[in-house]
Protein backbone atom coordinates (compact mmCIF):
# COMPACT_ATOMS: atom_id res chain seq x y z
CA UNK A 1 0.00 0.00 0.00
CA UNK A 2 3.01 2.29 0.64
CA UNK A 3 4.54 1.41 -2.15
CA UNK A 4 1.62 2.00 -4.34
CA UNK A 5 0.73 5.67 -2.59
CA UNK A 6 4.43 6.12 -3.08
CA UNK A 7 3.73 6.08 -6.57
CA UNK A 8 1.28 8.26 -6.73
CA UNK A 9 3.52 11.15 -5.92
CA UNK A 10 5.18 13.19 -7.93
CA UNK A 11 8.57 14.01 -7.77
CA UNK A 12 10.13 17.80 -8.63
CA UNK A 13 13.83 17.93 -8.13
CA UNK A 14 16.47 20.08 -9.72
CA UNK A 15 20.09 19.93 -7.79
CA UNK A 16 20.73 23.19 -9.20
CA UNK A 17 17.74 25.05 -8.37
CA UNK A 18 14.28 24.34 -6.17
CA UNK A 19 13.24 20.92 -5.15
CA UNK A 20 9.72 20.10 -4.18
CA UNK A 21 9.03 16.17 -2.86
CA UNK A 22 6.69 14.31 -1.55
CA UNK A 23 6.93 10.64 -0.02
CA UNK A 24 4.96 8.80 2.53
CA UNK A 25 6.01 8.68 6.22
CA UNK A 26 5.44 5.13 6.87
CA UNK A 27 4.51 5.45 10.40
CA UNK A 28 1.69 6.60 12.57
CA UNK A 29 1.51 10.83 12.58
CA UNK A 30 -0.25 12.39 15.33
CA UNK A 31 -0.63 15.90 16.44
CA UNK A 32 -1.52 17.33 19.76
CA UNK A 33 -2.56 20.64 21.09
CA UNK A 34 -3.71 21.34 24.73
CA UNK A 35 -3.27 17.64 25.42
CA UNK A 36 -6.10 16.33 23.03
CA UNK A 37 -5.09 14.19 19.81
CA UNK A 38 -6.31 16.66 16.86
CA UNK A 39 -5.56 14.49 13.96
CA UNK A 40 -4.18 10.86 13.62
CA UNK A 41 -3.01 8.96 10.55
CA UNK A 42 -1.47 6.23 8.88
CA UNK A 43 -1.00 7.58 5.61
CA UNK A 44 0.66 10.92 6.12
CA UNK A 45 2.86 12.24 3.92
CA UNK A 46 5.68 14.18 3.73
CA UNK A 47 6.84 17.40 2.09
CA UNK A 48 10.25 18.39 1.38
CA UNK A 49 11.13 21.55 -0.42
CA UNK A 50 14.32 23.03 -0.78
CA UNK A 51 15.33 24.90 2.49
CA UNK A 52 12.44 24.39 4.46
CA UNK A 53 11.88 21.76 7.43
CA UNK A 54 10.05 18.90 6.21
CA UNK A 55 6.23 19.40 6.67
CA UNK A 56 3.72 16.34 7.80
CA UNK A 57 0.30 16.49 5.75
CA UNK A 58 -2.44 14.55 6.38
CA UNK A 59 -5.77 12.44 5.49
CA UNK A 60 -8.58 15.69 5.62
CA UNK A 61 -11.00 12.44 7.31
CA UNK A 62 -7.82 12.01 9.60
CA UNK A 63 -8.16 15.15 11.39
CA UNK A 64 -10.57 15.86 13.45
CA UNK A 65 -12.47 18.62 11.86
CA UNK A 66 -14.65 19.38 14.82
CA UNK A 67 -12.05 21.21 16.36
CA UNK A 68 -11.55 23.50 13.36
CA UNK A 69 -12.66 27.31 12.44
CA UNK A 70 -12.77 28.06 8.48
CA UNK A 71 -10.97 32.02 8.74
CA UNK A 72 -10.43 34.10 6.09
CA UNK A 73 -6.75 33.82 5.88
CA UNK A 74 -5.08 32.65 2.61
CA UNK A 75 -1.87 32.14 1.42
CA UNK A 76 -0.18 31.25 -2.66
CA UNK A 77 2.45 29.27 -3.30
CA UNK A 78 3.31 29.71 -7.40
CA UNK A 79 3.50 25.78 -7.27
CA UNK A 80 1.33 24.33 -4.72
CA UNK A 81 -1.45 26.56 -5.42
CA UNK A 82 -3.67 28.59 -2.70
CA UNK A 83 -3.80 27.46 0.99
CA UNK A 84 -6.63 27.83 3.00
CA UNK A 85 -6.30 28.19 6.77
CA UNK A 86 -8.78 26.94 9.98
CA UNK A 87 -8.13 27.83 13.62
CA UNK A 88 -7.66 25.18 15.76
CA UNK A 89 -9.92 25.55 19.13
CA UNK A 90 -9.22 23.14 22.09
CA UNK A 91 -11.08 23.93 25.48
CA UNK A 92 -9.79 27.22 26.03
CA UNK A 93 -6.90 27.13 23.77
CA UNK A 94 -6.64 28.89 20.63
CA UNK A 95 -3.81 28.59 17.35
CA UNK A 96 -5.02 31.21 15.02
CA UNK A 97 -4.61 29.77 11.40
CA UNK A 98 -2.40 26.85 12.79
CA UNK A 99 -4.28 24.42 9.96
CA UNK A 100 -3.55 24.60 6.51
CA UNK A 101 -4.53 22.89 3.16
CA UNK A 102 -4.50 23.24 -1.03
CA UNK A 103 -8.22 22.71 -1.71
CA UNK A 104 -6.98 22.69 -5.18
CA UNK A 105 -3.68 22.50 -5.86
CA UNK A 106 -1.35 23.13 -8.85
CA UNK A 107 0.04 20.29 -10.88
CA UNK A 108 3.23 19.46 -8.32
CA UNK A 109 1.14 19.96 -5.28
CA UNK A 110 -1.60 17.75 -6.58
CA UNK A 111 -0.77 15.15 -4.87
CA UNK A 112 -1.44 17.53 -1.59
CA UNK A 113 -5.49 17.38 -2.53
CA UNK A 114 -7.83 17.02 0.70
CA UNK A 115 -4.86 16.98 2.63
CA UNK A 116 -3.84 19.01 6.18
CA UNK A 117 -0.96 20.22 7.01
CA UNK A 118 -0.14 22.15 11.11
CA UNK A 119 1.93 24.76 11.79
CA UNK A 120 4.50 22.77 14.45
CA UNK A 121 5.03 26.24 16.12
CA UNK A 122 1.43 26.45 17.10
CA UNK A 123 0.62 23.00 18.02
CA UNK A 124 1.77 21.35 21.69
CA UNK A 125 3.82 18.46 19.38
CA UNK A 126 3.99 16.03 16.31
CA UNK A 127 4.52 12.40 16.74
CA UNK A 128 6.00 10.38 14.12
CA UNK A 129 5.90 6.94 15.38
CA UNK A 130 6.84 7.11 19.18
CA UNK A 131 8.75 9.82 18.86
CA UNK A 132 8.32 13.64 19.24
CA UNK A 133 9.53 15.54 15.93
CA UNK A 134 11.92 18.03 17.09
CA UNK A 135 10.21 21.44 16.11
CA UNK A 136 12.92 23.77 13.98
CA UNK A 137 12.76 26.94 12.23
CA UNK A 138 10.98 26.73 9.01
CA UNK A 139 13.97 27.68 7.30
CA UNK A 140 17.17 25.48 7.15
CA UNK A 141 20.08 25.39 5.40
CA UNK A 142 20.52 24.13 1.85
CA UNK A 143 23.14 23.08 -0.70
CA UNK A 144 21.00 24.70 -3.49
CA UNK A 145 22.02 27.95 -3.59
CA UNK A 146 19.09 30.70 -5.02
CA UNK A 147 20.98 32.91 -7.73
CA UNK A 148 17.79 35.45 -7.71
CA UNK A 149 18.89 36.03 -3.83
CA UNK A 150 22.09 36.70 -4.35
CA UNK A 151 21.16 39.58 -6.81
CA UNK A 152 18.88 41.04 -4.95
CA UNK A 153 22.15 41.26 -2.13
CA UNK A 154 24.73 42.22 -4.83
CA UNK A 155 22.26 44.69 -7.24
CA UNK A 156 18.72 45.28 -6.70
CA UNK A 157 19.21 48.10 -3.92
CA UNK A 158 20.72 49.80 -6.78
CA UNK A 159 17.98 50.46 -8.80
CA UNK A 160 16.95 54.18 -8.72
CA UNK A 161 13.13 53.78 -9.17
CA UNK A 162 10.37 50.87 -9.17
CA UNK A 163 10.47 50.67 -12.92
CA UNK A 164 13.89 50.37 -12.91
CA UNK A 165 13.97 47.79 -10.66
CA UNK A 166 11.31 45.36 -12.04
CA UNK A 167 13.03 45.68 -15.35
CA UNK A 168 16.79 44.71 -13.54
CA UNK A 169 14.57 41.53 -11.76
CA UNK A 170 13.99 40.55 -15.40
CA UNK A 171 16.93 40.44 -16.77
CA UNK A 172 18.26 38.65 -13.62
CA UNK A 173 15.47 35.79 -14.13
CA UNK A 174 16.79 35.77 -17.69
CA UNK A 175 20.15 35.58 -16.94
CA UNK A 176 19.56 32.79 -14.53
CA UNK A 177 17.27 30.97 -16.89
CA UNK A 178 14.24 31.67 -16.11
CA UNK A 179 12.09 32.11 -18.92
CA UNK A 180 10.24 34.92 -18.70
CA UNK A 181 9.21 36.79 -21.53
CA UNK A 182 6.21 39.47 -20.10
CA UNK A 183 6.17 40.89 -16.59
CA UNK A 184 3.55 43.36 -15.26
CA UNK A 185 3.83 44.62 -11.14
CA UNK A 186 0.95 46.56 -10.32
CA UNK A 187 1.01 48.42 -6.78
CA UNK A 188 -2.18 50.48 -5.76
CA UNK A 189 -1.13 53.80 -4.59
CA UNK A 190 -2.31 56.60 -2.15
CA UNK A 191 -3.11 59.30 -5.00
CA UNK A 192 -6.30 61.28 -5.36
CA UNK A 193 -6.07 60.03 -8.84
CA UNK A 194 -4.50 57.48 -9.50
CA UNK A 195 -5.41 54.14 -8.06
CA UNK A 196 -2.14 52.20 -8.93
CA UNK A 197 0.88 52.01 -10.68
CA UNK A 198 1.33 49.41 -13.17
CA UNK A 199 4.75 48.84 -14.46
CA UNK A 200 4.96 46.51 -17.63
CA UNK A 201 8.11 44.76 -18.95
CA UNK A 202 8.24 43.26 -22.49
CA UNK A 203 11.50 41.05 -23.56
CA UNK A 204 10.83 42.78 -26.96
CA UNK A 205 10.56 46.66 -25.93
CA UNK A 206 13.67 48.28 -24.53
CA UNK A 207 11.83 50.35 -21.87
CA UNK A 208 9.57 49.43 -18.94
CA UNK A 209 6.16 51.16 -19.41
CA UNK A 210 4.87 52.88 -16.41
CA UNK A 211 0.79 53.20 -16.27
CA UNK A 212 -0.82 55.47 -13.86
CA UNK A 213 -4.38 53.68 -13.53
CA UNK A 214 -7.09 55.94 -12.67
CA UNK A 215 -9.62 55.26 -9.50
CA UNK A 216 -12.21 54.32 -12.20
CA UNK A 217 -10.20 50.77 -13.49
CA UNK A 218 -11.97 49.88 -10.25
CA UNK A 219 -15.30 49.55 -12.45
CA UNK A 220 -13.63 48.99 -15.96
CA UNK A 221 -14.36 45.41 -17.56
CA UNK A 222 -10.25 45.54 -18.59
CA UNK A 223 -9.88 45.12 -14.75
CA UNK A 224 -12.92 43.86 -12.99
CA UNK A 225 -12.14 40.52 -15.45
CA UNK A 226 -8.67 40.19 -14.74
CA UNK A 227 -6.93 37.69 -12.29
CA UNK A 228 -5.81 41.31 -10.69
CA UNK A 229 -8.89 41.97 -8.71
CA UNK A 230 -9.62 38.80 -7.00
CA UNK A 231 -5.86 38.98 -6.04
CA UNK A 232 -5.89 42.36 -4.71
CA UNK A 233 -9.15 41.46 -2.67
CA UNK A 234 -7.11 38.26 -0.96
CA UNK A 235 -8.59 35.14 -3.40
CA UNK A 236 -4.56 34.48 -3.33
CA UNK A 237 -2.86 33.47 -7.11
CA UNK A 238 -3.69 32.09 -10.12
CA UNK A 239 -1.20 29.72 -12.32
CA UNK A 240 -2.82 28.55 -16.11
CA UNK A 241 -0.46 26.43 -17.79
CA UNK A 242 -1.33 27.17 -21.74
CA UNK A 243 -0.09 24.08 -23.21
CA UNK A 244 -1.83 21.34 -24.03
CA UNK A 245 -5.50 20.26 -25.06
CA UNK A 246 -6.94 20.69 -21.18
CA UNK A 247 -6.31 24.77 -20.94
CA UNK A 248 -8.48 26.89 -18.61
CA UNK A 249 -9.24 29.99 -20.16
CA UNK A 250 -11.23 31.80 -17.71
CA UNK A 251 -9.90 35.18 -17.79
CA UNK A 252 -10.00 37.33 -20.99
CA UNK A 253 -5.22 37.52 -20.76
CA UNK A 254 -5.42 34.26 -20.60
CA UNK A 255 -7.13 33.41 -23.77
CA UNK A 256 -5.34 36.50 -25.29
CA UNK A 257 -2.02 35.43 -24.50
CA UNK A 258 -3.24 31.73 -25.41
CA UNK A 259 -3.71 33.00 -28.91
CA UNK A 260 -0.49 34.67 -28.67
CA UNK A 261 1.44 31.58 -28.42
CA UNK A 262 2.20 31.70 -24.43
CA UNK A 263 2.86 28.77 -22.55
CA UNK A 264 2.26 29.58 -18.80
CA UNK A 265 1.21 32.56 -16.69
CA UNK A 266 1.41 33.08 -13.48
CA UNK A 267 -0.13 35.60 -11.31
CA UNK A 268 0.85 35.68 -7.47
CA UNK A 269 0.38 38.59 -4.49
CA UNK A 270 3.07 39.83 -2.46
CA UNK A 271 2.28 41.80 0.34
CA UNK A 272 3.91 45.14 2.17
CA UNK A 273 4.06 45.44 5.49
CA UNK A 274 0.93 47.65 6.19
CA UNK A 275 -0.38 44.35 4.54
CA UNK A 276 -1.32 45.64 1.55
CA UNK A 277 -1.67 43.43 -1.68
CA UNK A 278 0.16 43.80 -4.74
CA UNK A 279 0.30 41.53 -7.69
CA UNK A 280 3.39 39.97 -10.24
CA UNK A 281 2.47 38.51 -13.35
CA UNK A 282 4.93 36.52 -15.64
CA UNK A 283 4.11 34.87 -18.73
CA UNK A 284 6.28 32.24 -20.81
CA UNK A 285 6.38 31.45 -24.71
CA UNK A 286 9.33 28.81 -23.69
CA UNK A 287 8.44 25.07 -24.33
CA UNK A 288 7.60 23.52 -20.81
CA UNK A 289 6.63 27.26 -19.62
CA UNK A 290 8.16 27.66 -15.85
CA UNK A 291 9.51 24.59 -13.76
CA UNK A 292 8.82 24.26 -10.18
CA UNK A 293 12.82 25.59 -10.29
CA UNK A 294 11.96 28.90 -11.61
CA UNK A 295 9.03 29.87 -9.39
CA UNK A 296 10.28 28.34 -6.31
CA UNK A 297 13.70 30.54 -6.57
CA UNK A 298 10.98 33.44 -7.39
CA UNK A 299 8.58 32.77 -4.28
CA UNK A 300 11.64 32.38 -1.71
CA UNK A 301 12.68 35.99 -2.87
CA UNK A 302 9.33 37.83 -3.47
CA UNK A 303 9.41 38.91 0.30
CA UNK A 304 12.17 40.50 -0.09
CA UNK A 305 11.59 41.92 -3.46
CA UNK A 306 8.58 43.44 -2.23
CA UNK A 307 10.25 45.42 0.42
CA UNK A 308 12.34 46.91 -1.97
CA UNK A 309 8.89 47.64 -4.21
CA UNK A 310 7.76 49.27 -0.56
CA UNK A 311 10.63 51.51 -0.54
CA UNK A 312 9.89 52.76 -3.68
CA UNK A 313 6.10 52.60 -3.29
CA UNK A 314 6.88 54.93 -0.28
CA UNK A 315 8.87 57.46 -1.45
CA UNK A 316 6.63 57.75 -4.44
CA UNK A 317 3.39 58.25 -2.10
CA UNK A 318 5.62 61.26 -0.17
CA UNK A 319 6.17 62.93 -2.90
CA UNK A 320 2.34 62.72 -4.00
CA UNK A 321 1.19 63.49 -0.49
CA UNK A 322 3.72 66.66 -0.37
CA UNK A 323 3.21 67.86 -3.94
CA UNK A 324 -0.84 67.48 -3.20
CA UNK A 325 -0.66 69.26 0.46
CA UNK A 326 2.38 71.60 -0.26
CA UNK A 327 3.03 71.81 -3.52
CA UNK A 328 5.80 70.62 -6.14
CA UNK A 329 8.20 72.70 -5.27
CA UNK A 330 7.55 73.71 -1.43
CA UNK A 331 7.00 69.45 -1.48
CA UNK A 332 10.45 68.93 -3.18
CA UNK A 333 12.27 71.18 -0.04
CA UNK A 334 10.73 69.41 2.43
CA UNK A 335 11.72 65.92 0.90
CA UNK A 336 15.06 67.56 0.37
CA UNK A 337 15.63 68.09 4.06
CA UNK A 338 13.60 71.31 5.15
CA UNK A 339 11.78 69.67 8.08
CA UNK A 340 12.78 71.50 11.25
CA UNK A 341 11.10 74.30 13.11
CA UNK A 342 12.84 77.80 11.36
CA UNK A 343 14.62 76.33 8.36
CA UNK A 344 13.46 78.92 5.52
CA UNK A 345 14.94 81.45 3.42
CA UNK A 346 14.51 84.68 1.73
CA UNK A 347 13.26 85.03 -1.86
CA UNK A 348 12.04 87.24 -4.22
CA UNK A 349 8.38 86.64 -5.68
CA UNK A 350 4.91 87.87 -6.77
CA UNK A 351 2.43 87.14 -3.91
CA UNK A 352 -1.02 86.24 -5.35
CA UNK A 353 -3.57 86.52 -3.02
CA UNK A 354 -7.48 85.32 -4.07
CA UNK A 355 -10.54 86.00 -1.99
CA UNK A 356 -14.07 83.93 -2.50
CA UNK A 357 -16.59 87.20 -2.06
CA UNK A 358 -19.85 86.29 -0.30
CA UNK A 359 -18.79 83.17 1.28
CA UNK A 360 -20.36 83.23 4.67
CA UNK A 361 -23.88 84.20 3.21
CA UNK A 362 -23.12 80.91 0.44
CA UNK A 363 -22.55 78.69 3.51
CA UNK A 364 -25.70 80.00 5.18
CA UNK A 365 -28.16 79.75 2.11
CA UNK A 366 -26.64 76.40 0.56
CA UNK A 367 -26.77 72.64 1.22
CA UNK A 368 -23.41 71.61 2.76
CA UNK A 369 -22.74 69.42 0.15
CA UNK A 370 -23.68 71.84 -2.51
CA UNK A 371 -21.49 74.50 -1.11
CA UNK A 372 -18.63 72.28 -1.55
CA UNK A 373 -18.93 71.37 -4.59
CA UNK A 374 -19.04 75.44 -5.61
CA UNK A 375 -16.28 76.53 -2.98
CA UNK A 376 -13.75 73.49 -5.07
CA UNK A 377 -15.16 75.22 -8.10
CA UNK A 378 -14.02 78.05 -7.16
CA UNK A 379 -10.90 76.74 -5.97
CA UNK A 380 -10.03 75.44 -9.66
CA UNK A 381 -10.60 78.02 -11.57
CA UNK A 382 -7.99 80.16 -9.39
CA UNK A 383 -5.58 77.56 -7.95
CA UNK A 384 -5.76 75.73 -11.04
CA UNK A 385 -4.99 78.90 -12.80
CA UNK A 386 -1.88 79.03 -10.74
CA UNK A 387 -0.30 75.77 -11.25
CA UNK A 388 -1.24 76.19 -14.97
CA UNK A 389 1.26 79.10 -14.99
CA UNK A 390 4.10 77.74 -12.66
CA UNK A 391 2.83 79.35 -9.86
CA UNK A 392 3.35 77.92 -7.13
CA UNK A 393 -0.15 77.23 -4.31
CA UNK A 394 1.21 77.63 -0.92
CA UNK A 395 -1.99 77.10 0.74
CA UNK A 396 -5.69 77.36 1.17
CA UNK A 397 -6.99 80.03 3.95
CA UNK A 398 -10.49 78.93 4.46
CA UNK A 399 -11.99 80.48 1.08
CA UNK A 400 -8.99 82.09 0.19
CA UNK A 401 -5.84 80.72 -2.02
CA UNK A 402 -2.22 81.97 -1.10
CA UNK A 403 -0.14 81.38 -3.82
CA UNK A 404 3.48 82.66 -5.34
CA UNK A 405 5.59 83.26 -8.36
CA UNK A 406 9.26 82.98 -7.26
CA UNK A 407 11.75 85.05 -9.06
CA UNK A 408 15.09 82.50 -10.16
CA UNK A 409 17.75 85.50 -9.94
CA UNK A 410 20.26 82.91 -11.30
CA UNK A 411 20.69 80.05 -12.79
CA UNK A 412 21.38 77.90 -9.79
CA UNK A 413 18.53 78.56 -7.65
CA UNK A 414 15.94 76.06 -7.85
CA UNK A 415 12.96 77.91 -9.15
CA UNK A 416 13.88 76.92 -12.39
CA UNK A 417 10.50 77.63 -13.94
CA UNK A 418 11.01 81.81 -13.49
CA UNK A 419 13.67 83.40 -15.35
CA UNK A 420 13.38 86.76 -14.11
CA UNK A 421 10.62 89.53 -12.31
CA UNK A 422 8.75 90.32 -15.75
CA UNK A 423 8.32 86.97 -16.25
CA UNK A 424 7.36 86.24 -13.08
CA UNK A 425 4.64 89.25 -13.59
CA UNK A 426 3.59 87.86 -16.44
CA UNK A 427 2.76 84.67 -15.40
CA UNK A 428 0.70 85.77 -12.40
CA UNK A 429 -1.21 87.91 -15.03
CA UNK A 430 -1.77 85.92 -17.13
CA UNK A 431 -3.60 83.08 -14.41
CA UNK A 432 -5.66 86.02 -12.95
CA UNK A 433 -7.09 86.23 -16.85
CA UNK A 434 -7.58 83.16 -16.61
CA UNK A 435 -9.04 83.41 -13.29
CA UNK A 436 -11.75 85.95 -14.97
CA UNK A 437 -12.58 83.61 -17.53
CA UNK A 438 -12.97 80.29 -15.69
CA UNK A 439 -15.37 82.27 -13.17
CA UNK A 440 -17.55 83.46 -15.79
CA UNK A 441 -17.99 79.90 -17.13
CA UNK A 442 -18.04 78.59 -13.85
CA UNK A 443 -21.08 81.06 -13.30
CA UNK A 444 -22.96 80.43 -16.55
CA UNK A 445 -23.04 76.98 -16.18
CA UNK A 446 -24.38 76.93 -12.82
CA UNK A 447 -26.76 79.68 -12.86
CA UNK A 448 -29.10 78.07 -10.68
CA UNK A 449 -26.63 78.81 -7.57
CA UNK A 450 -25.37 82.12 -6.12
CA UNK A 451 -22.75 83.51 -8.55
CA UNK A 452 -18.84 83.34 -7.48
CA UNK A 453 -17.39 86.39 -6.95
CA UNK A 454 -13.61 87.05 -5.84
CA UNK A 455 -10.80 89.61 -5.02
CA UNK A 456 -7.11 89.12 -6.30
CA UNK A 457 -4.35 90.97 -4.45
CA UNK A 458 -1.18 91.21 -6.85
CA UNK A 459 2.14 92.38 -4.71
CA UNK A 460 6.41 91.70 -5.36
CA UNK A 461 8.66 91.39 -2.59
CA UNK A 462 10.73 89.29 -0.39
CA UNK A 463 9.74 87.07 2.16
CA UNK A 464 10.67 84.07 4.26
CA UNK A 465 9.84 80.98 2.40
CA UNK A 466 9.84 78.23 5.20
CA UNK A 467 8.41 76.41 7.71
CA UNK A 468 6.30 78.61 10.82
CA UNK A 469 4.28 76.75 13.48
CA UNK A 470 5.42 74.51 16.34
CA UNK A 471 7.73 71.17 15.81
CA UNK A 472 5.01 69.05 16.34
CA UNK A 473 3.26 70.88 13.71
CA UNK A 474 4.26 72.90 10.96
CA UNK A 475 3.81 75.12 7.47
CA UNK A 476 5.81 75.74 4.97
CA UNK A 477 4.40 79.00 3.10
CA UNK A 478 5.58 82.47 3.50
CA UNK A 479 5.72 85.20 6.03
CA UNK A 480 6.81 89.39 6.26
CA UNK A 481 5.42 92.38 5.39
CA UNK A 482 5.05 91.99 2.02
CA UNK A 483 2.71 88.65 2.38
CA UNK A 484 0.77 90.80 5.10
CA UNK A 485 0.87 93.47 2.49
CA UNK A 486 -0.59 91.34 -0.81
CA UNK A 487 -3.66 90.34 1.86
CA UNK A 488 -4.29 94.36 2.36
CA UNK A 489 -4.54 94.97 -1.39
CA UNK A 490 -6.75 92.31 -1.89
CA UNK A 491 -9.15 93.77 0.48
CA UNK A 492 -8.87 96.97 -1.53
CA UNK A 493 -10.90 95.16 -4.62
CA UNK A 494 -13.80 95.90 -2.25
CA UNK A 495 -13.21 99.29 -2.32
CA UNK A 496 -12.17 99.88 -5.50
CA UNK A 497 -15.01 97.87 -7.05
CA UNK A 498 -12.24 95.82 -9.25
CA UNK A 499 -11.76 92.15 -9.05
CA UNK A 500 -7.77 92.51 -9.32
CA UNK A 501 -5.52 94.87 -7.38
CA UNK A 502 -2.35 95.35 -8.42
CA UNK A 503 0.19 96.80 -6.18
CA UNK A 504 2.94 99.67 -7.42
CA UNK A 505 6.39 97.35 -6.96
CA UNK A 506 4.45 94.87 -8.78
CA UNK A 507 3.44 97.66 -11.98
CA UNK A 508 6.93 99.05 -12.05
CA UNK A 509 8.09 95.90 -13.13
CA UNK A 510 5.71 94.57 -15.74
CA UNK A 511 6.13 95.06 -18.66
CA UNK A 512 2.58 95.31 -19.64
CA UNK A 513 -0.14 98.01 -19.52
CA UNK A 514 -1.91 98.48 -16.49
CA UNK A 515 -4.50 101.02 -15.48
CA UNK A 516 -3.81 103.46 -11.77
CA UNK A 517 -6.49 104.01 -9.87
CA UNK A 518 -4.29 106.74 -7.79
CA UNK A 519 -3.08 106.39 -4.32
CA UNK A 520 -4.52 104.43 -1.05
CA UNK A 521 -3.89 103.88 1.85
CA UNK A 522 -3.55 99.98 3.75
CA UNK A 523 -4.99 98.88 6.63
CA UNK A 524 -2.01 98.80 8.90
CA UNK A 525 0.46 99.65 6.98
CA UNK A 526 2.42 103.13 6.61
CA UNK A 527 1.70 106.18 4.31
CA UNK A 528 -0.40 105.68 0.68
CA UNK A 529 0.55 103.73 -2.33
CA UNK A 530 -0.77 103.79 -6.04
CA UNK A 531 -2.29 101.16 -6.50
CA UNK A 532 -3.66 99.53 -10.34
CA UNK A 533 -5.88 97.49 -12.00
CA UNK A 534 -6.05 95.73 -15.06
CA UNK A 535 -7.31 97.11 -18.68
CA UNK A 536 -10.95 96.38 -19.33
CA UNK A 537 -11.63 93.63 -22.03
Amino acid sequence: MQDEQASELPEQADKSGYEIRLEPSGKRVRIEFNGTWVADSTRAIVLHETRMAPTFYLPREDVRLDFLEKTDHRTHCPFKGNAGYWTLRVGGAIAENAVWSYEEPFDVGKGLKDYMSFYASKVSAIYEGDEEVPFSDEYVESMHANPIAGWLLREAWDAPSADALVGMFCRCLQDTGVPVSRMTVIVPTLHPQVFANVFVWREDEPQVRVILEPHDILHQPKFADSPFAPIIRGAGGVRRRLEGDDVKLDFPVVRDLHQEGATDYVAMPFRFSDGEINVMSLTSFSKGGFSTSDLGQIYEVLPTLGRLFEVHAQRRTAVTLLETYLGRHTGQRVLDGQVKHGDGERIHAVIWFCDLRDSTSMADSMEQGDYLMHLNRFFHATAGAVLENQGEVLCFIGDAVLAIFPIAESADQVWATATGTPEACRRAIRASQMVAERIAMANESHADLPALRYGIGLHLGDVTYGNIGIPERLDFTVIGPVANEAARIENMTKTLGEPVVISAAFAHNYPGKLISKGQHALRGVAGEQELYTLPST
